[in-house]
């Protein structure tokens, strides 16, 4: 079996922007020290809660270059480098090995639908041109397109493939992966909500969007886990449970950058087509922070 690229949480991190829209590298730097520091296991830049579908390839590019340089091999660093376009996705995934990406994120083509072949072949192409391990990320609520555990005997045959981020929130799933697999596949939660479920069917770790605002938790839920004290790790999970209904009140990444903001982190807006929530919406999640006591008096 591969050697994994990480066990615990990751955090799938947020891109902080100016009023202007442009990228905030300080706030970045910021963000990324605050991650190490509280335990997290590794960083998931320019993924969907990264806002990579806004982002230039120029952004792209420069955005994992400067993670890199700032992590400087503390952590893995994963770069998002997905398109449905497969020649987009092989030039992304060149970019990031080029910025020095420790491995590469690699969602379904979405919109286009491609069948279980189209799929094989997309991963065959990207494996041409980098070396990296692969995390595959299957999220058919987004994309339209579902990886069947079937598939992976394929997949398996392409050397970078390691990981798959599994978001499908299809439990019958997962069991059959990581029955065929798991001495071969490294599995990764993809949903904040059932992390100690997938823990229990096998996974690795959890990618998470709530790790942004709570690192520790996430981590120690991982932790506790893996040590045995599945009480602890269940009582984590469902301590957070109204947290994590607020911060999927409204389309990923917005919740967690308003919750950001809220709690002062000033990480400012989403780009569009991404918009504010509403104001009902908003006074949801600021009260429920508070009663999460995550903002400042």
């Amino acid at each position: 079996m591969n050697t994994s690229v990480f066990k615990g949480s990751a955090t799938a991190i947020i891109t902080p922007m100016n009023m202007d829209g442009s990228i905030s590298y300080k706030k970045m730097e910021e963000l990324l020290e605050y991650q190490i520091s509280h335990h997290t296991n590794a960083i998931v830049v320019a993924g969907t809660t990264g806002e990579s579908a806004c982002l230039s390839d120029e952004e792209h590019l420069r955005l994992i270059q400067f993670t890199c340089r700032i992590v400087n091999g503390r952590i893995p660093v994963i770069a998002g480098a997905g398109s449905n376009n497969t020649s987009h996705a092989q030039l992304l995934c060149k970019n990031a090995q080029n910025a020095g990406a420790d491995a590469l994120l690699l969602v379904t083509p979405y919109y286009n639908k491609c069948s279980q072949n189209g799929l094989i072949a997309h991963y065959q192409a990207c494996a041409k041109v980098s070396d990296l391990p692969f995390i595959l990320y299957n999220i058919p609520s987004r994309t339209g397109v579902n990886i069947l555990p079937s598939t992976y005997e394929e997949l398996l045959e392409i050397p970078n493939v390691t990981a798959v981020k599994e978001a499908s929130g299809n439990f019958s799933q997962l069991a059959k992966i990581t029955s065929r697999y798991r001495d071969r596949l490294d599995i990764y939660c993809g949903n904040d909500d059932q992390a100690v479920s997938a823990l229990a069917l096998g996974a690795k770790g959890v990618i998470s969007v709530l790790s942004n605002i709570c690192p520790d938790a996430v981590s120690e839920l991982c932790c506790a886990y893996f040590n045995g004290d599945v009480t602890k790790s269940e009582q984590i999970q469902l301590h957070y449970e109204a947290l994590l209904e607020s911060l999927t009140s409204d389309i990923n990444p917005v919740p967690v950058k308003t919750a950001m903001n809220m709690m002062r982190l000033s990480v400012g807006p989403c780009r569009l087509p991404l918009c504010p929530m509403d104001d009902f919406a908003a006074q949801q999640l600021k009260n429920c922070l508070k009663l999460y006591h995550l903002l400042s008096e």
